[in-house]
Order: C-alpha cells, then structure tokens, then sequence
C-alpha cells in the first residue's frame, strides 16, 4: 500500500479561525465585564477629545492662518483675488471645525491608547509585538502624505488653479469652502499613503505575494490613476502629482510583500510551463 500523502497545512485564514475558536474557549470574560470596559475607555476618549478641541479652540485663528497660507501667498502671487467671509457665520463655524479637527488629531494618541487596551487581551504575544511598529509606520506614513499635500500640491497647485481661469476672472473663496477642500486633500494624500500597510495586512493574510505584484503592475498603474482622479479635484495636475508617489509606494509594497507574505511562492519552473 502507498502511504497516504501528508496533508497540505492549513491556510492562514483558517490558522486565524482556530486561533479564534482557542481564545473564545479560554478567554471567558463575561459580557457585561466586556461592556463596562467598553463605556470606561469611550468616556476616556470623550474627556479626552473635549479637552484637545477645547484648547485647540484658542490657537483656531493661528491654525487656520497656518493652513490657508498656501492660498493666500498664490492669490497674492497671482493678483487674482482674496479670501472672504460669505455668511454671518462663516467666521465662527470655519474656528469651531479647525478646533475639531486639531483637537481630534492632537486626542488620536490618547484614543489609539483606549482602543489598544481593550483589544490587546485578546491578541497574542507576538502580534502586540507587532502593532507598535505597524502603527508607527502607519502615523508616519499619514504625516509624510499630508505634508506631500501641503507643501507640494497646495504651493504648486494653487497658482495653476487661478491662472487656468484666465486674466479676467477674480476669486473669491469662501473660508469655509477652502477649509473643506484643504482638509479633504490632505486625508487623502494621508490615506493613499498608508498603501505599504495595506500590502502588508494582504501579505500576511497569504491573499498575495510579490509574484502577485509584479505581474499585476499595468492594473495596478490603473487602479492607481483610478485612485488619484477620486480623490484629488477634477484636474491632470492633482492626480499625476497623487499617482506619482503612489507608484513608489507600490515599488515600495512589492519588496513589502517579498518580505512578509505567507503565500505559498510556486517553482518558477511550474508557472513558465503555464
């Protein structure tokens, strides 16, 4: 009799189901235990987030002065006009969301915090190890998009979106309507950032590897400049200066991949004969 062909390991997605089966037979916290953690750790993080908005309140003005310079030295530059006040009130609305805004930035340690104390009893050893860094990357990822946002498309880009109207045209820009534009540029320049993290939680789940990548580059240059036209306003310059460093950033998850996937890598030998 031939001996029966060892069985294939199992995937990682089911690993994780089973991990998940061990830990509800041996975590047994009771529900209302898991509730009254939950309600302590939102009410941190409410205190936590009324606080910041409450003194980013006071530095609003100076904020937005800091976020609007983009705009105001290309309207200057360009002579094309200024920005106004269209609402009564405009002016206090604009203070109150920059304060919301900053507040709930200058909070996000203390949530992210809250957030990692009630999951990390559930998670074992070597993925806390795991999470510090991730994070990391991740908020440094973020910080590097929004800064590319900041200092390269709002300085480049805001002159071109004057002069494009020709000389005779004269702006004038609502703060709140700037403020809701800036803000939505730089999450998403901040968001698109975050592609080597997404590639690295895809790695490990064995969904793909750097075979996958590099085969799958002319979709991935078009889903990118997908990406960047919905993201970005509706002009060529936003978008190639948002699928530029995307492009990179995929360069950048292939070696990702390469390094971290748990997807079975075929022989070459076997996909050639394909």
């Amino acid at each position: 009799m031939r001996p029966k062909p060892p069985a294939p390991p199992p995937s990682p997605l089911a690993q994780a189901a089973d991990r998940a089966r061990e830990f509800a037979d041996t975590y047994e916290m009771p529900l209302l235990d898991h509730l009254r953690e939950l309600r302590q750790r939102v009410i941190v993080s409410v205190w936590a987030v009324a606080i910041c908005v409450g003194v980013s309140f006071a530095f609003a003005g100076d904020l937005f002065d800091w976020l609007s310079a983009p705009m105001n030295d290309a309207l200057a530059a360009t002579g094309k006009g200024t920005m106004a006040i269209t609402e009564a009130t405009e002016g206090f609305v604009v203070q109150m969301k920059v304060a919301g805004i900053a507040g709930l930035f200058g909070a996000s340690p203390i949530l992210a915090y809250q957030v990692w104390k009630f999951v990390a009893p559930g998670l074992y050893e070597k993925e806390r190890r795991s999470v510090l860094p991730l994070a990391f990357a991740s908020t440094v990822l973020f910080l590097v998009g929004g800064a590319f946002a900041y200092y390269g498309v709002f300085r480049f880009g805001f002159p071109l979106f004057l002069n494009i109207n020709g000389e005779h045209v004269t702006a004038v820009l609502s703060i709140n309507s700037y403020l809701t534009f800036a803000i939505t540029l730089l999450i998403a320049f901040g968001a698109s950032f975050q592609l080597p993290i997404v590639v690295y939680f895809l790695s490990r789940l064995g969904l793909i590897n750097h075979r996958d990548m590099i085969s799958g580059f002319r979709y991935g240059i078009v889903g990118i400049f997908i990406i960047a036209a919905i993201l970005t306003p509706p002009d060529v310059m936003s978008q190639m200066m948002m699928a530029g460093p995307l492009l990179v950033l995929y360069l950048v998850g292939i070696v990702v991949a390469w390094i971290f996937s748990t997807k079975p890598v075929k022989p070459k030998e076997t996909e050639d004969e394909r």
